[in-house]
């Protein structure tokens, strides 16, 4: 089995702070997740997270006009450039400061960033397609210039359509029009008037009007106007003309104030979001009200229009939403939620496409692994829900909370269909399901008894009785024979529930145990204990085959408080939830740490060590403490509360309970530990996922990247394509056919690459021409007399390429379609030809056959439609060498 695993997407989180951004086409919106960044193709409904990853959460993002350059800065100021396509990173740069706005040009070639009250605009780094070798920059951020005067921070930067000026919005209650470059007769201008911080500021299409839009909800419109009730002879005077208050605006909303706002100047359109979950769009200069929506019980943090102006889209970081709005339609392109708690656990469906995650926030999420969206939310559950379990057969999923009950859900209807509870409140901690989905368990920490019901009818069935600690975890084996507990008081229990007489072997450990869990073969159980320990036991014989010490391995991070190194940090040196492979061959642990342990059964070896994060926000990522961050006599500095010192009085609101340690109230005094509660492999064994406190990562032997490396330029021509073609660089020559789009070409270069050479050509074919190649193959079986050439094409496709189809099957279902259908009737053809000559072979085969007396074989000659059987060589037509001149078929 293959152990190359790489990270491949992360589902589970899609906003988390900062701004959004889309694509310069309006298709694609970039969300910030933590110290990642996610894409949605809102277009084809996919998302993927590109794989870099800050030290800190992201804080600004910015895209260039091209669409290939991302720019991304964190919280500490540390900058990544990213080429968006080829998703990889191009280069790290520090601005050396906390950034609170980023802009590029609409020329591309600058960008200004904004670092408290500075100003400062950068040359944007060349990409290897705007270089004339073709290589990088030596030192590819250089600094324009320098901007000061505003006497606090800049909120908003945005620039003009030449790309000469640029406007910025501080909280200083002003907005400043400054010059990328020094112009004659121009001077930084100021604009003031507003009572509260200024937000944001805007040129209108024209660049003949400017607005600026204040806290307190003021929109105001400036124009480049004379002084009014001026004399006539001054107001012809150039000099006398200044940006001037025209209009004022106001948003009435009461007891709410403005958080966001983006105008998009083509169409005039303006939106801006309130503090109450609201969101008002209008058109300007008139400032008609067009809609009126609320969106989310809390702030609305960021909004943002695309280059068509028909979709905005919103982010709120209180409850981690994210929503894409057509106005025109009124309808929503993309609304998604992630847990705004700590996941508890996960699984996969028995098919591989979906992946349930549970919260502490009460609510069941499920993600289809092929586009990243959340498809579905269960709410039902009081409490948090602390385990989930498919039935192996049919779409039925169980779920146990703290509420004190265990349901049952029918993922095809998408509703609750039964729901298991105890003859006394319990707080259930554990699951399992027989196969055979008749069969429910399930084990608390408030009782020692296991708990079974019926699922058809919903009755309990039986407590078992023998744990003398809370039962931490529970499995049935695949064949349905036995089921697996184990607790907290030293012992694994083998229980046989469809037995007559429901008796139990104990499995005697040195630790408590945290989690166990069956092989697929029903041979073999792993268990993990409280002292890191890893062992595996035969199943049908009680003894232990294996273990392994996982303590070195699954330790490492270290919290604010903790007086210790990683190494002696108590807490996180055990697995708390561990998976085998769909083959047994490997398995995969986690705990309360950033690690994930890969490792073989067979010879106990750790295969890979991965890790989850290095996002310093949150708490254990770091192996030793910076002591620069230790403060003399007061300790570490992230442990002190500052939000007294804020300027905004929301901001120095504190409204956290004492020593709470979850949830959003307590986010600015303690934050969230990294660690992995739960992990799973998919039914496939090409993947595995684990919820972390990131979200849900997910581990993928198929995340290359679809790169294309050809482009259309002037030296790809269909006489070039033939020339690659006559020296036998078929794959090249394919690959330039489809950048020509040119089906007669594609068709002859298709029917010229030899046969032993097709499997080859497949192999190494690019992902991104699968569906086209696909399609011309079902066009040629429906018109092209060559039948063997066409599945030859067909064969190797499907051998190479099948698990792409497999695992993309919403992309490739109309064109799998039609290969079926083609297929379909190939093989019809064949069934009517061979049907059709069913009583002319058998007629053949039924004729007296004489031996050869040379050769031993029964010899045929047609003669005009007549079959003649010859027993000598002058009737036979042979020459002396014994050759026919004729058509000659040997039958047997």
């Amino acid at each position: 089995m293959k152990t190359d695993f790489k990270f491949s997407n992360l589902l589970g989180t899609v906003y988390r702070k900062g701004n959004l951004c889309f694509s310069p086409d309006g298709t694609c919106l970039l969300s910030p997740v933590g110290n990642r960044v996610t894409v949605f193709d809102l277009v084809n409904n996919k998302s993927h997270t590109l794989p870099f990853a800050h030290r800190r959460n992201i804080a600004r993002l910015a895209l260039n006009p091209k669409g290939n350059l991302l720019l991304t800065v964190d919280e500490d100021g540390q900058a990544i450039l990213t080429h968006v396509q080829r998703r990889i990173s191009l280069y790290y740069f520090s601005f050396k400061g906390a950034v609170t706005a980023l802009s590029f040009s609409p020329s591309g070639q600058h960008f200004a960033v904004a670092l408290g009250r500075k100003i400062e605009t950068w040359r944007t780094p060349s990409t290897p397609a705007d270089t004339e070798d073709g290589g990088l920059d030596f030192a590819p951020f250089v600094k324009h210039r320098e901007y000061v005067g505003h006497y606090d921070a800049v909120q908003s930067i945005e620039w003009s359509s030449d790309s000469r000026f640029f406007l910025s919005a501080s909280k200083d209650l002003t907005a400043r029009i400054w010059s990328l470059d020094p112009e004659p007769g121009f001077q930084a201008t100021t604009l003031g008037g507003h009572r509260q911080g200024v937000y944001g500021a805007w040129f209108a299409a024209d660049q003949e009007t400017i607005w600026t839009v204040s806290k307190d909800g003021a929109l105001f419109q400036w124009q480049y106007l004379p002084p009014r009730n001026a004399p006539e002879e001054e107001m012809e005077i150039e000099e006398n003309f200044r940006w001037r208050i025209a209009e004022r605006h106001y948003f009435l909303q009461n007891d709410a104030h403005l958080t966001c706002a983006s105008f998009h100047p083509s169409s005039n359109l303006f939106v801006a979001g309130f503090s109450n979950g609201t969101f008002g769009l209008y058109e300007l200069p008139d400032f008609n009200q067009i809609h009126n929506l609320s969106i989310s019980q809390n702030d609305v943090d960021f909004v943002t229009i695309n280059s068509t102006g028909e979709w905005l889209a919103f982010g709120a970081s209180a409850l981690g939403q994210l929503l894409v709005w057509e106005w025109q339609s009124e309808s929503y392109i993309l609304k998604q939620q992630g847990h705004f708690d700590q996941l508890n656990a996960l699984t996969y469906s028995p098919s591989g496409d979906r992946i349930i995650t549970t919260a502490d926030d009460g609510k069941i999420k499920v993600w289809d692994v092929a586009s990243g969206f959340c498809i579905v939310t269960f709410t039902e559950h009081t409490a948090a829900v602390t385990a989930c379990e498919f039935a192996k057969r049919g779409n039925v999923l169980f779920t146990a909370s703290l509420d004190g009950s265990i349901r049952a859900w029918d993922l095809i209807r998408y509703r609750s269909f039964r729901t298991f509870t105890a003859p006394s409140r319990l707080a259930f901690s554990s699951l399992a399901v027989d196969p055979s989905g008749e069969v429910v368990a399930a084990g608390s920490v408030d009782s020692f008894d296991i708990h079974i019901w019926n699922v058809q009818t919903g009755q309990l069935l039986d407590q078992l009785s023998g744990h003398e600690g809370p039962v931490s975890s529970l499995a049935f084996s695949p064949n349905s024979t036995a089921l697996v507990s184990g607790s907290w008081d030293h012992t694994v229990r083998v229980w046989s529930v469809f037995a007559r007489t429901q008796t139990s072997e104990p499995l005697q450990l040195q630790a408590d145990v945290l989690c166990v869990s069956v092989r697929p073969d029903s041979k073999q159980i792993a268990v993990t204990t409280l002292d890191g320990q890893l062992t595996f036991w035969n199943l049908s014989e009680g003894t232990q085959e294996a273990g392994l010490d996982g303590r070195r391995d699954v330790s490492g991070g270290r919290k604010l408080t903790d007086r210790r190194t990683a190494a002696n940090a108590a807490g996180t040196k055990s697995f708390n939830c561990l998976s085998y492979s769909s083959d047994g061959s490997v398995v995969v642990a986690s705990g309360n740490s950033k690690y994930i342990c890969l490792y073989d059964v067979t010879s106990g070896v750790l295969l890979h060590k991965y890790t989850v994060s290095v996002n310093l926000s949150l708490e254990g990522t770091q192996e030793f403490l910076n002591s620069k961050n230790l403060l003399e006599g007061a300790g570490p500095a992230g442990l002190i509360d500052t939000t007294g010192e804020a300027s905004d009085l929301e901001d120095r609101l504190d409204n956290s309970l004492p020593g709470a340690k979850r949830g959003d109230a307590a986010s600015r005094r303690i934050g969230p530990e990294v660690r992995v509660p739960g992990v799973s492999f998919s039914p496939t064994g090409r993947s595995f996922c684990a919820a972390s406190t990131e979200g849900l990562l997910v581990y993928s032997l198929d995340a290359s990247v679809a790169f294309d490396p050809f482009d259309l330029d002037l030296d790809i021509t269909p006489a070039s394509t033939l020339k690659t073609l006559t020296e036998r660089k078929y794959l090249q020559a394919l690959v330039m056919c489809f950048r020509l789009n040119s089906t007669r070409l594609l068709t002859r270069v298709y029917r010229s690459i030899p046969a032993a050479d097709i499997p080859l050509v497949v192999a190494d074919l690019p992902i991104v021409y699968l569906d086209r190649l696909l399609r011309h193959i079902a066009t040629q079986s429906d018109t092209s007399p060559f039948l063997e050439l066409n599945l030859i094409w067909l064969e190797a496709l499907l051998k190479y390429h099948g698990r792409v189809l497999k695992d993309r099957q919403g992309e490739y279902a109309e064109v799998v379609r039609m290969v079926q259908r083609a297929v379909g009737k190939i093989r019809k053809d064949i069934f009517s030809v061979v049907e059709s000559n069913e009583y002319t072979v058998a007629y053949l085969l039924a004729q007296p056959r004489k031996q050869d007396k040379k050769s031993g074989l029964l010899e045929v000659k047609r003669v005009e439609d007549q079959i003649v059987v010859g027993d000598d060589d002058e009737e036979m037509g042979n020459d002396e060498d014994g050759e026919g001149e004729g058509e000659w078929i040997g039958l047997e």
